[in-house]
C-alpha cells in the first residue's frame, strides 16, 4: 500500500512516536535524562529532515524505532537511547563526529563512531573482505558492548520493515541476519530479539515454509491455550496452598526453531511434540529463589510424571549469558510431553532482556558475570591478527550457539566450556601456553589422550611437556575458537619458515626452466596448480609436495599461446532458448541457465543438497570448481548468501533434451505381505523412472527401505512419492540428500 500522509500528519506521528519512546523506557529517566534525549531527538529530526525510507515514510521513524528497541526490549539507559537516535547522523548527513562529541560528550561520540564504522563497511565485496567486516564489527565488543547492542536493534528494525526492498537484497540481508546477528543476540542473552530475527530471517529465505508453519501455529493456538488451562488447573490449588504468588503462561516455539527441528529430525510439523512450553514465573526474595524453584518442581512432579533425562538446572549453574531457569519435561494431560520452565520474576527479566537486566542485578548477586568472562575470552581471538578473517568468523560462530558443560579443575573450581570440548580445548581455556604444551590429561584420576571428549562433572588435570608442540591433527578434535586460533597461529609460524625456503627453491627452478620469477608467473602457477595463494605455492614447494614434472608441464602450457588460465566460464556449444517461464516447470524443463542474460554455463550439482530439475536453485561461483548449483533451502544456503553475496548467481530451468537425475529415497512403514512387490510395481509404472538400487529390511513388523532411482525432474518425483504413499503400509517417504 502506497504511503500518502501529509506533512501535518507526519509531524503528529513523529511527536506520537517520540512520546511513546519515553513511555516505553525500561530504566527510570530523570528530568536531565529527558532533556538530553530531547536534544538528540531534535538534532536527529533536523539532520534527517530531507531523507525518506524506501517505504516513503520520513527517515526519522527509523532512529526513533531503534531507540525504542534499545530502551524497552534491551533495557539500556539514556546514553544508549541518545546514541540510537543519532546512530545514522554522521553516516547520512552533514553532521560530523566532532559535532556529536561537542554536543553529547565523549561516550556518545565513541558509540556513534563505532556504529558509523560498521555501517560504512562495503557489503558487496569478496568473502575475505566481508569476513573482515564482521571482524571489525565484533571488535567493537571490546570498546563498548553498547555498539553491538544498538547495531542488533538497528538490524531488528530493518528486518521488520524490509518489505519495500528488492528480493535479492531481502535474501542477502536475511541470510546475513541468520548467519551472524541472531547468534550474537543469542550470546548476549537477548532471547526475544534472537527469536524475532530468526523468524524474520526465515520469512525471506524460505517464504513458503514460513507461511505454512505460521498458518499451522495460528490454527492450533486455541487448542494450545485450552491445553495450558487444563495443565494449570491441576497444579494451581497446590501452588495456592503453599502461598506462592505466580503466573502461568504458555510460550509457543518459534517458527524458525520448529523449522530447524523438522529439518534436523526429518519430521513433519505434526510429528513435533514440544511445540510450546509452560512457564511458571514466581515472586521470591533473592535468598529464597533457589529453594522456591525446587519446591515448585516438587509440586509439578507430584502431579505429572517427569522425564528424568530432560531435567536442565540453570539455577545452580547459570548459562554464561546470565540465563537462569529450571527446565523439566513432564507427561501432561492426554499423555502429551510438556516442557515446564520454572523461574523467578528476576530470572524472567534477565531471560527476556538479557544483558541490561543481568547488570541491573549484578551487584546484588555479588558474583562474576559469565558474560563478562566470555567477553574477556573473546578479546584474544578478536585481536589476533594472524587468524584469517573467514576462519575467525567461522570460529567465532562456533562459540555463539554452543551449549555449555561444567568441569572441575584439580583445585575444585568450576569452569564452563562448550559441549563436546576435548581435554585440549580445556587446556587452552586455562592458558595458551598450557594448551601449546599439552600432551595428555587426567580425567577423574584416569590418564586420557588430549582428544578425549569431556562431560559435565569431570575433574580434569592437564599434563604438559616442554618438547610438545601443536600439529595439524589437533584441529580435527578441538571445538573452541580460542584453541583453533592458537593452534593455527602456531602452525602458521612453522609454515612461514617452510614457505620462505620454498620461495628461494622456486626461484631457482623457474630460472632453470627459462621462466621469469615475478608476481605474474607465481600467480599463474598457483592458478594452474589450483592453489588459492602464492603462500600455498611456496609452502608446497618447500615441503616437497610439488614435483618437478608439474613445473615442467606448467612451462609447456605457458608457451602455448591458446592456453588461457583465467577462463572460468566456458559457454556450452548449444544455444539456449531466450525465454522461459520459471514457474512453468514441465517434463521438458531440465536444463539450467544463469543470470539475467540466461547464459548456458558449465556447472556441477552441490553434493550437500543434490538438486534435480524443478527444485528452486541458485548458482554459486567457487574458486576452483566453477559454478556449483545449490537448492534454495540447502542447509549451506544461508551461510553462502551471507558471506559471498557477490558470488551468488540467479539460476532457472529451461527446455532441453531429456536427462536423468539420480535421487535417493527413504521409505518406512509397517511390514506387510507383498509390500516390496507393490513398491517396485508403482515405481516401474511411473514412466521414465529407473530403479538403480533397492535396499529393503523388515524387523519385527517394521519396514525400512532405501531406494536409488532416476527421474527427469521434480514434478515427476513429487508424483512418484505421492503414489508410493498410497501403498497400504507405507507411512513415510523422504528424499535424502547424502548417500
Amino acid at each position: 500500500m502506497a504511503y500518502t500522509a501529509t506533512i501535518e500528519e507526519e509531524n503528529k506521528e513523529i511527536t506520537r512516536r517520540y512520546k511513546d519512546l519515553l513511555k516505553g523506557t525500561y530504566q527510570m529517566l530523570t528530568t536531565a535524562d529527558k532533556k538530553v534525549i530531547r536534544k538528540a531527538f531534535d538534532l536527529a529530526v533536523e539532520a534527517h529532515s530531507s531523507q525518506r525510507r524506501k517505504t516513503g515514510e520520513p527517515y526519522i521513524f527509523h532512529p526513533i524505532a531503534v531507540a525504542k528497541i534499545v530502551a524497552y526490549e534491551i533495557g539500556l539507559g539514556v546514553t544508549s537511547i541518545v546514541s540510537a537516535l543519532l546512530h545514522d547522523v554522521v553516516e547520512d548527513t552533514d553532521y560530523t563526529l566532532e559535532d556529536i562529541e561537542r554536543e553529547f560528550g565523549e561516550t556518545v561520540g565513541r558509540i556513534v563512531n563505532g556504529l558509523t564504522k560498521i555501517s560504512r563497511l562495503n557489503k558487496e565485496q569478496d568473502a575475505s573482505i566481508q569476513a573482515e567486516n564482521f571482524r571489525k564489527m565484533l571488535l567493537t565488543l571490546n570498546d563498548d558492548v553498547r555498539v553491538i547492542l544498538i547495531k542488533i536493534a538497528d538490524r531488528l528494525h530493518n528486518m521488520q520493515t524490509m518489505d519495500a526492498m528488492p528480493p535479492h537484497k531481502q535474501l542477502k540481508i536475511a541470510s546475513e541476519t541468520l548467519y551472524i546477528y541472531a547468534p550474537l543476540a543469542h550470546r548476549l542473552g537477548l532471547y526475544n530479539i534472537k527469536t524475532e530475527l530468526e523468524d524474520l530471517g526465515l520469512k525471506y529465505t524460505e517464504p513458503e515454509v514460513f507461511k505454512d508453519i505460521q498458518g499451522k501455529i495460528k490454527e492450533s493456538k486455541e487448542e494450545q491455550d485450552k491445553y495450558i488451562k487444563t495443565f494449570s488447573s491441576v497444579i494451581e490449588n497446590t501452588l495456592n496452598k503453599e502461598g506462592f504468588e505466580y503466573t502461568i503462561k504458555g510460550r509457543s516455539k518459534s517458527i524458525y526453531s520448529i523449522r530447524r527441528k523438522m529439518r534436523v529430525q526429518n519430521v513433519t510439523y505434526d510429528e513435533i511434540y514440544d511445540k510450546f512450553a509452560v512457564r511458571i514465573i514466581y515472586k521470591s526474595k533473592l535468598k529464597q529463589e533457589k529453594f522456591d524453584a525446587w519446591k515448585i518442581y516438587s509440586i509439578v512432579t507430584d502431579h505429572f510424571q517427569p522425564n528424568p533425562t530432560r531435567l536442565r538446572d540453570w539455577i545452580s549453574q547459570p548459562k554464561s549469558t546470565g540465563y537462569e531457569s529450571l527446565h523439566i519435561t513432564v507427561m501432561g494431560p492426554d499423555a502429551h510431553w510438556v516442557e515446564v520452565q520454572i523461574r523467578s520474576e528476576r530470572m524472567d527479566e534477565i531471560a527476556e532482556r538479557g544483558y541490561a537486566a543481568h547488570y541491573k542485578y549484578k551487584n546484588a548477586q555479588e558474583k562474576d558475570s559469565g558474560l563478562d568472562n566470555w567477553l574477556n575470552r573473546l578479546k584474544d581471538s578478536l585481536e589476533n591478527p594472524d587468524v584469517n578473517a573467514v576462519d575467525f568468523v567461522e570460529n567465532f560462530k562456533l562459540n555463539l550457539y554452543a551449549e555449555e558443560i561444567f568441569v572441575f579443575t584439580p583445585k575444585g573450581d568450576l569452569k564452563a566450556i562448550p559441549k563436546n570440548s576435548s581435554a585440549l580445548d580445556f587446556a587452552f581455556s586455562i592458558h595458551t601456553e598450557i594448551g601449546m604444551k599439552c600432551r595428555g590429561a587426567k580425567v577423574n584420576g584416569k590418564l586420557k589422550p588430549i582428544s578425549h571428549i569431556l562431560k559435565s562433572g569431570d575433574q580434569v588435570e592437564i599434563i604438559t611437556a616442554n618438547q610438545q608442540k601443536p600439529n595439524v591433527r589437533w584441529l580435527d578434535f578441538v571445538v573452541t575458537a580460542r584453541a583453533r586460533s592458537r593452534i593455527k597461529s602456531a602452525l602458521k609460524e612453522e609454515q612461514k619458515e617452510i614457505a620462505n625456503e620454498g620461495k628461494e627453491i622456486l626461484a631457482r627452478k623457474l630460472r632453470s626452466l627459462k621462466l621469469t620469477f615475478d608476481e605474474r608467473t607465481v600467480h599463474e602457477l598457483a592458478s594452474y596448480l589450483k592453489l588459492k595463494t602464492s603462500f600455498d605455492l611456496f609452502y608446497r614447494i618447500g615441503n616437497g609436495s610439488i614435483e618437478n614434472q608439474q613445473l615442467k608441464d606448467f612451462a609447456a602450457q605457458k608457451n602455448n599461446a591458446f592456453f588461457n588460465f583465467f577462463k572460468n566460464r566456458i559457454k556450452r556449444t548449444s544455444n539456449a532458448p531466450t525465454t522461459a517461464n520459471a514457474e512453468e516447470i514441465t517434463d521438458k524443463f531440465d536444463m539450467l541457465v544463469f543470470g539475467d542474460d540466461e547464459e548456458q554455463l558449465d556447472y556441477k550439482f552441490a553434493k550437500c543438497c543434490n538438486p534435480i530439475p524443478g527444485d528452486k536453485v541458485f548458482g554459486f561461483l567457487t574458486i576452483n570448481e566453477g559454478i556449483k548449483v545449490h537448492k534454495k533451502d540447502c542447509p549451506n544456503a544461508v551461510g553462502l548468501q551471507a558471506k559471498y553475496a557477490y558470488r551468488i548467481m540467479k539460476a532457472k530451468w529451461i527446455d532441453s533434451t531429456q536427462q536423468d537425475f539420480r535421487v535417493f529415497l527413504h521409505v518406512s512403514g509397517s511390514d506387510k505381505f507383498g509390500l516390496v512387490n507393490q513398491l517396485t510395481k508403482v515405481i516401474s509404472n511411473n514412466m521414465h523412472v529407473n530403479i538403480h538400487s533397492l535396499n529393503i529390511s523388515g524387523n519385527q513388523g517394521v519396514f525400512d527401505g532405501k531406494l536409488t532411482i532416476s527421474v527427469k525432474n521434480n514434478k515427476q518425483l513429487v508424483r512418484l512419492i505421492n503414489n508410493i504413499k498410497k501403498i497400504d503400509g507405507i507411512e513415510k517417504v523422504d528424499r535424502i540428500y547424502k548417500q
